[in-house]
């Protein structure tokens, strides 16, 4: 079996403790955003038209679009801690236009609708484009397109394929180095529209703002513990620690967290992502990279590695090394795993090995809420007075926004081309209760880690899951 790059030239061990040391266990994006806003707990009972929980991206632009169609409404955000917390304000900032988790995995499920699907997905990120501009978002927003890199032989002709000399551009070992300079780099296809960079924090931040400037109520720390619906007809009544309120609809965008319907909670599965954030470079460390297009980077490994540059010149570096606790759980203690995070780093440094004695000023970790197909799905429960988008699986930062029109569109009962999608109709697989899903995931992991050690090929495990509807394929 052969080893992979990462494995053919590992930096010393000292260099790797070192870059570790004194790094703070916490979101960079988080304690970068400084002085933010505060909302209050939620206090008594509360009559609504629209009530959203969950005050990641997707209850956000829920709750900003819903507004945006009819400012009479009468809408409240119900946050369990603060507003971007979770995965909004701990993922890489890649706000990316596919909606299937990429081309292959929209090759393999949704084949029919796919170039309708990349077309919606275009026009989505544009459109948020478009609403940065127009509300004065202040979240970095960089259209710099994405670099996908091959760092293993036959990885390389993937991206060659991919060339059309317009909007996907292929450069061969020296061209892609020339881009961005490391020496594990074989070829690299530069993806020129479908990615935007953003900081993630601030554009949590900025979104809860532009709410409340529409006239959303937003409530931190007031956590929904049930949803009930005695009445067809009547009132959706959602139960806080500080009261209930009463909705005419409620939108679910409670991402890798247990869904307050019980019919969801095996759709997803909560796996944890590891993050490092380097110390900003001095401009003799950076130019020894180049980077100067800025585009956000990953590799094609099944366990893939993703980086970018932020404002200030440090380097953002995830991926790799997925993480499923037994029963799901969701712990803060999880969000500190050693191996994990010396791991990450060695491979920072086998990719850039120029950048030795660079230090992480911050690790952490979140939870990515992933679906059995690999991309987001949509429910309807209650006699349609209640929506839910989950499944977002990593790839959420834009895909969020396309779901929240998703959900608007069902609870007010409208046929659009989006309800009609086969990808919006249609239901994933659920994961198996425990211990099976435990005992797959791992089985999984081990597969796809075999698989990346023999040229991408895939074992028995991993075709029959994929000839299921559990392809584990990105």
């Amino acid at each position: 079996m052969a080893t992979m790059v990462f494995e053919r030239s590992l930096p010393d061990p000292r260099v790797v403790a070192a870059s570790l040391d004194g790094s703070r266990l916490a979101p960079f994006w988080l304690d970068d955003l400084g002085t933010r806003a505060s909302f209050p707990r939620h206090r008594g009972t509360a009559n609504v038209d629209l009530a959203i929980v969950g005050a990641g991206y997707a209850g956000l632009w829920t709750a900003l679009q819903a507004k945006e169609r009819d400012p009479s409404l009468r809408v409240i955000v119900l946050e369990g801690k603060t507003v971007g917390w979770a995965a909004s304000g701990r993922n890489g900032g890649f706000c990316e236009a596919t909606l299937t988790h990429g081309e292959a995995n929209g090759q393999n499920r949704f084949a029919d609708e796919l170039e309708q699907l990349d077309r919606l997905g275009a026009e989505n990120l544009d459109e948020i484009e478009a609403t940065v501009a127009r509300l004065g978002l202040d979240c970095q927003f960089e259209r710099t397109g994405s670099l996908a890199v091959a760092v293993e032989d036959y990885q390389v002709a993937e991206l060659r394929d991919a060339h059309d000399g317009v909007d996907e551009i292929f450069f061969d070992a020296e061209q892609i180095r020339g881009r961005v300079n490391s020496p594990t780099y074989l070829g690299g296809l530069w993806s020129k529209r479908d990615t935007a960079m953003v900081h993630p924090a601030r554009l949590a931040a900025e979104l809860a703002r532009a709410c409340v400037e529409a006239g959303v109520q937003i409530v931190e720390h007031s956590p929904v513990r049930a949803i009930d619906s005695e009445l067809p007809n009547g009132p959706v009544t959602l139960t806080l620690d500080g009261g209930f309120v009463h909705a005419d609809r409620v939108a679910l965008a409670t991402n890798a967290f247990p869904s307050l319907l019980k019919r969801y909670r095996l759709h997803t599965v909560p796996v944890y992502d590891h993050v490092l954030m380097t110390e900003p470079l001095s401009a003799a460390q950076l130019a020894s990279i180049g980077w100067e297009g800025r585009q956000g980077v990953a590799d094609l490994a099944n366990q893939f590695h993703y980086y970018r540059l932020t404002a200030d010149n440090r380097i953002l570096w995830g991926g790799y090394d997925a993480v499923y606790h037994y029963g799901g759980r969701i712990r803060s203690e999880y969000e500190d795993r050693p191996q994990t995070f010396r791991t990450l780093a060695s491979h920072f440094f086998t990719t850039f090995p120029q950048l030795e004695g660079v230090r992480f000023s911050h690790r952490w970790a979140g939870v990515i809420d992933t679906s059995s197909r690999f991309c987001a799905f949509f429910g309807l429960a209650r006699q349609g007075r209640v929506a839910y988008a989950a499944g977002f699986t990593g790839l959420g930062v834009a895909a969020t926004r396309f779901a929240a029109n998703v959900m608007l569109d069902q609870l007010s009962g409208e046929q659009t081309e989006r309800t009609q999608l086969r990808m919006v109709r249609e239901m994933p697989l659920p994961f198996p209760p425990e211990p099976a899903t435990y005992a797959a995931v791992q089985a999984t992991r081990w597969a796809l880690d075999r698989a990346d050690h023999n040229s991408g090929k895939r074992n028995v495990l991993l075709k029959t899951l994929d000839a299921v509807g559990l392809g584990f394929d990105s």
